[in-house]
């Protein structure tokens, strides 16, 4: 029973680690969206405005379109290597 009991203590602490590491990696991913999207959306917004090519050629939905995508990639990238980073810091906190 004591056997039993360790290692539903030690579940849950992975569990909770698990969760610890997915928070994180969230919060980083949606600040790095957020500059990824500001950072995409000024000069997009401006070549719409200047460029004889983009104004003809890129209409509102297009500008959407390359803004959330680099928003989104930069999501998933800086949630994927943060979370990653963390388990990797888990990891070797408890080998030592």
């Amino acid at each position: 029973m004591a056997a039993k009991n360790v290692s539903l203590a030690s579940a849950d602490q992975k569990l909770a680690m698990a969760k610890r590491c997915s928070h994180e990696g969230v919060v980083a991913g949606a600040k790095a969206a957020v500059v990824a999207s500001v950072a995409t959306a000024i000069p997009t917004l401006a070549c719409g405005k200047m460029l004889p090519w983009a104004r003809a050629n890129l209409n509102p939905t297009a500008k959407a379109l390359i803004v959330s995508t680099a928003a989104g990639m930069a999501y998933f990238i800086v949630a994927d290597k943060t979370i990653l980073k963390t388990a990797r810091q888990n990891s070797f906190n408890k080998q030592g």
